[in-house]
């Protein structure tokens, strides 16, 4: 694959380490596998080995360069060095933050706090009064093009250097300020407003006299404050308290994780069962919260009452928190505040999105360096032949401002303009509807993408899950057969029914016997029939996931318990969970007949096909994390007082706890096969006096405030052991619709694609093959796991003999790969045709985008849409947010908003190339005017003995600018070289573009040589044929001028529209009746010489005929030449319009 990539061994390090190992023989291990590394074929960086944990090598390295500093360096670029790093270490000083610490905070009284916290105001403006014009000058004036216009400006302030009016320079640079002025205002204050708005909300504190309103940003730390259903919760909060019977509520948190599923709180139980809402502050009580972070997902603290013998003691965990940004789903909460303002998860997550500036800018600002330094050049040649006599120098300077139209400053406007009108079409496009540009600024950007890093779950695939298969060990379910398992579940219950019972709950209690009926002497195997009857209960017990019913809800206006009404209707219950896996596996188990009707803190309740209900105590709850895969849950049977440990979760993570089996690993790689996210089930009996045993332990490592995380796992993981294995289920996420094509269309316009997801390595593969990422008859080279540098090594070796395959790897080896061979890993990553990187965290998908950028230096466009992808969409290039299943996050943060995968494809193939192409033709013609002009006003001073004389007014000027040629100019944004279906039917148009060949400084050269030439012939001319009138030189150039651009514009331009042609013949309707009206401004210098224009003579025959004749010989020998190119030359694009 990578022949080309030169792998020498470095031996740069060699003596050093013979040097250490004579010094330390203990490390000898580490010294033979760096040895042996030498040998091996691969590219080793220096840096590659600066950065082993081994620093020892660097050290004498580091001493030399250190003795070396001395005169010689300071001189030679030490100062830079040393005025950068004093600039820093100032920086750093004005920037330090406040240290965050963990803290005590006591109920209802924010004074008893020791530290001061931050206000509880939010804040996104970007400026304020003070900083605001400051502010946006800067943002304004570090481009050159700006900063230079500036410079010619204000040079007109200087009586000496004055060269036309003020307003010719003033009124362009003024507009443009003005517009970026008003619109960052605009933007400002709306931020403003925003913040306003979410400041001044109300909400109501609990104080010793009672309830008391108070504004959002006056919010302390230890206030209890109220918040009602439906309201936004507006600090960290921990929760004591709510309306609820069940002790618990119901957040949405769509605003903080993307996620939209409903996540369960719990209240702390001290203060839950305290009679009245006034009592909390008739206890002594306080909350240790650790120090503010990053993770949303964790929280340790301790809940202690000080006045009750003994102290109460109660761990805290993420499930009682109430984080700033979330909305109350359900009932009235009352919390305690122990993080505000700039410490709440929410603002810590905020990440600010970098101001994006496309490559075409980029490009042009090096292009307006280049005419600068042409106009200098030019203006010391001016001075040169003069003879630099008299005071030359100021002279130089009044050629610099005599020859500023070089550069246009017209330029940013119609680009400016430009971008929003290709915003307007996309978003007007009615064959990619709701699709949203939130950044105008890049449009182009969509014209010149070579990587696509996209998200699996609800980016490639639907985020809907359908239960597909159930795998018993010796029997399997698919879709077609799930009766037979109804029929099995209905069997084994009726049985129950038809013993006689008082009650319910024997008729519940005589619910066991019909897995229980085997004989007790020696151990049987278990029918078929029990096996399925084991395996659906465990699947319908082992979640988290709440039924709700939501009209009930309405009608009450609170949540009622659940056991208040004992219809369960199936109509109105939705489930809530916080994965839809979970949700999908519940649904299915209510299809074969068991239900989940009810659920609250401590009971779960089952219905059975004959309408019976089976109750359960929950004892324990180990919910699902990245690092565990998997889930747990303990149970009592209300009837028969037996306690089962159900756990579910992925099979690398399961494999090792339940008991040995020979099928289990090759039945969940045939399921991954077929594109299922697997799942294995088990349980465990355990006796009374081994499930105290675990709770007494339990809740002591969960009091723990040091490595609580690690106590609590050790605890839990002493009950995973030798489980009963139940069964394996698989579950769908279905394509979205159109994947297969638009992938295959955008790698057939030379785009890699890399998918990078959270999810485990088998079901990525088999997402990458099911989507046609990877193509049927290609190779995946799976990456081994790797964890130390000699296995990536000799990993990375392997990989490099593999020729034209994908490559699939987890984070973890990328993670490994980067810290060594970052260089070689990248170059080998980015020859293959598809990669895909699995188990990836939001923060390494955003890596792998930088990487990118960095190595080679191509444009990034990242697409996905969760809040997990938000870090990976700002550090791309572009970023694609589709509005899906995990909210609106995404797509908020993302420069363009699309409802499906598919309308990718035209967004690239249609929009993003016509926007590169037009703004690239815009740009360049705008500075092929102001050249033109340029080179007219140099042939007029090098004739009239080198005089800094303006040829034009500033009237001229300005118009000429504007109304005489500006909307035939600008009409090139409706220009169009094929028609769009072409464009989607030949995406290899689009490889084109990514070679920059539109804007280049060979096409730059092309339209200097045609303005030089046509200015020459247009002065040369005018001088030419009108030695008799000279008087009539302006006019009479500047006819042809004006003309000269409308026939140029007529030349560039290849599909007409409408609007072009008004565009054309309103621009000469215009020029006509000002030279008619405005005659005044057509004499030669200064209007005080008295030369004005003769009416009459423009309508005589010799005018016409002369200026004809001028601009004829101005244009035709282009229109010859462009003809010839595309007869014996034609591009690509023509074959096909043709």
């Amino acid at each position: 694959m990578a022949d080309s990539i030169p792998l020498n061994p470095v031996r740069k390090s060699s003596k050093t380490i013979g040097n250490y190992r004579s010094g330390r023989r203990s490390r000898f291990s580490l010294e033979d596998e760096l040895s042996s590394l030498d040998e091996m074929p691969l590219m080793m960086s220096e840096e590659g080995f600066e950065n082993d944990e081994s620093d020892y090598q660097t050290l004498p390295r580091a001493r030399g360069g250190r003795r070396s500093r001395g005169l010689g360096w300071f001189l030679l670029g030490g100062w830079k060095v040393l005025c950068s790093s004093c600039c820093d270490c100032l920086a750093h000083v004005c920037r330090r933050k406040k240290e965050l610490k963990a803290r005590t905070v006591w109920l209802g009284s924010p004074e008893k706090c020791e530290e001061k916290y931050p206000k509880n105001a939010i804040k996104n403006q970007k400026y304020n009064i003070i900083t605001f014009v400051p502010g946006v000058l800067y943002q304004q004036f570090k481009f050159f093009l700006n900063l230079y216009f500036l410079v010619v400006a204000c040079s007109q302030f200087v009586p000496s250097l004055k060269i036309g009016y003020l307003y010719t320079y003033w009124a362009p640079l003024g507009f443009v300020l003005a517009v970026t002025m008003v619109r960052e205002a605009v933007d400002e204050v709306r931020r403003y407003q925003r913040d306003k708005e979410m400041n001044s909300q109300l909400y109501s504190k609990l104080t010793v006299r009672g309830k008391v309103q108070v504004k959002s940003s006056d919010i302390q730390v230890g206030d209890m404050i109220i918040v009602e259903k439906n309201q936004r919760i507006p600090a960290d909060m921990i929760f004591l308290r709510t309306s609820e019977k069940t002790g618990a509520c119901f957040i949405r948190t769509d605003q903080l994780d993307g996620e939209t599923d409903w996540k369960l709180k719990v209240a702390v139980c001290c203060t839950q069962r305290l009679p009245a809402v006034g009592d909390l502050f008739s206890i002594s009580a306080y909350v240790y919260a650790q120090k503010p972070q990053l993770d949303i997902h964790s929280f340790e603290g301790n809940f202690t009452r000080e006045d009750t013998e003994p102290q109460i003691h109660e761990s805290l965990s993420i499930e009682n928190t109430l984080w700033a940004s979330t909305v109350v789903a359900s009932g009235t909460v009352i919390g305690v505040v122990i993080y505000t303002g700039k410490e709440t998860r929410s603002v810590l997550n905020t990440s600010y999105a970098k101001n994006k500036v496309g490559l075409l800018d980029l490009e042009l600002n090096r292009l307006t360096k280049a005419l600068f330094l042409a106009q200098v050049v030019l203006s010391v040649v001016m001075v040169a032949l003069q003879g630099f006599v008299g005071p030359w120098f100021r002279n130089l300077f009044r050629f610099v401002v005599l020859f500023s139209y070089i550069i246009p400053i017209s330029l940013r406007v119609n680009l400016d303009m430009g971008k929003s009108a290709y915003g307007w079409m996309i978003t007007k496009d009615e064959n990619i509807p709701g699709t949203v540009v939130r950044t105008s600024t890049i449009p182009e950007e969509l014209g010149r993408l070579v990587y696509l890093l996209t998200d699996k779950t609800g980016t490639l695939t639907q985020n809907e899950m359908i239960f597909k298969r159930l795998h018993l060990g010796t029997v399997s379910y698919g879709t077609d057969t799930m009766d037979e398992i109804q029929s099995h579940i209905i069997q084994s219950h009726p049985q129950i029914t038809s013993q006689p019972s008082g009650g319910g709950a024997s008729s519940a209690g005589s619910a066991t016997p019909a897995w229980k009926t085997q004989p007790s002497g020696p151990k049987v195997r278990k029918s078929v029939r029990s096996r399925i009857n084991e395996a659906v209960k465990a699947i319908a017990l082992c979640h988290n996931v709440t039924p709700v019913y939501e009209s009930r809800a309405a009608v009450n206006g609170e949540t009622e318990s659940a056991e208040a009404d004992q219809d369960f209707s199936d109509d109105n219950r939705t489930y809530q969970a916080s994965s839809p896996d979970e949700v999908a596996l519940v649904r299915w188990t209510e299809s074969v007949g068991l239900t989940l009707v009810n659920r609250d803190l401590t009971t779960l309740q089952l219905k059975t096909p004959s309408g019976q209900i089976l109750s359960f105590l929950i004892l324990q709850i180990f919910p699902f994390t990245s690092e565990s895969k998997r889930m747990g849950i303990i149970l009592r049977d209300e009837s028969t007082g037996e306690i089962t440990f159900y756990m579910k979760g992925a099979d690398v993570a399961m494999a090792t706890i339940v008991q040995y089996n020979d099928w289990l690993e090759e039945e969940c790689g045939n399921m991954a096969r077929e594109g299922l996210r697997t799942l294995v089930v088990a349980k465990k009996c355990l006796s009374e006096e081994q499930y105290q045993d675990f709770e007494n332990r339990y809740n002591q490592a969960k009091l723990s405030i040091h490595d609580r995380a690690l106590k609590v796992a050790a605890v839990v993981e002493s009950l995973e052991r030798e489980m009963e294995l139940l069964c394996l289920t698989g579950v769908e996420d279905q394509l979205q619709a159109d994947v297969r094509p638009t992938l295959e269309l955008l790698r057939n316009a030379g785009i890699k694609i890399w998918m990078l997801t959270g999810d485990k390595l088998e079901t990525a593969t088999c997402i990458a093959k099911s989507s046609h990422l990877v193509s049927r008859n290609q190779d995946i080279h799976v990456f081994k796991p790797v964890s130390s540098r000699g296995e990536a090594h000799l990993e990375l070796n392997a990989f490099r003999r593999k020729h034209d395959c994908a490559l699939v790897i987890s984070g973890d080896s990328l993670e490994v790969c980067l810290r060594y061979y970052e260089h070689e890993f990248v170059e080998l990553a980015c020859q293959c045709p598809a990669v895909v990187c699995c188990r990836c965290s939001p923060t390494q998908k955003a890596q792998i985008v930088r990487l990118l950028q960095q190595h080679t230096a191509n444009r990034t466009c990242a697409i996905g849409d969760g809040g997990n992808d938000v870090s990976m969409i700002q550090a791309a290039d572009c970023g694609i947010g589709i509005e899906g299943k995990e909210g609106k996050q995404a797509s908020l943060a993302a420069d363009f908003s699309i409802t499906q995968f598919k309308h990718i494809g035209r967004l690239l193939m249609v929009h993003g190339r016509n926007s590169y192409k037009r703004s690239a033709a815009l740009g360049q013609f705008v500075m092929h005017r102001g050249m033109i002009i340029s080179t007219m006003q140099a042939v007029f001073s090098s004739v009239f003995f080198f005089a800094s004389v303006p040829l034009y007014q500033g009237f001229l000027m300005v118009g000429y600018a504007t109304i005489y040629t500006m909307f035939p100019v600008f009409s090139l944004v409706l220009d169009q070289d094929v028609k769009p279906e072409m464009a989607l039917l030949y995406p290899e148009l689009y490889k084109d573009l990514t070679k920059g060949r539109s804007l280049s400084f060979k096409t730059f050269l092309i339209w200097v040589l045609i303005s030089i030439y046509q200015g020459g012939i247009l002065m040369y001319g005018a001088l030419l044929l009108f030695e008799s009138e000279f008087v009539h030189v302006v006019a009479i150039s500047f006819t042809a001028l004006v003309l000269t651009e409308l026939l140029m514009v007529a030349l560039t331009v290849r599909t007409w529209h409408w609007l072009m042609v008004l565009a054309e013949f309103f621009s000469l309707g215009s020029y006509l009746a000002s030279l008619a009206f405005l005659n005044e401004y057509f004499g030669v210098g200064r209007v005080s010489f008295g030369a004005f224009l003769d009416r009459s003579f423009i309508t005589t025959w010799p005018f016409l005929w002369k200026v004809s004749a001028i601009t004829l010989v101005s244009c035709l020998p282009l229109y010859i030449i462009k003809y010839l190119k595309r007869k014996f030359s034609p591009p690509s694009y023509s074959k096909l319009s043709s």
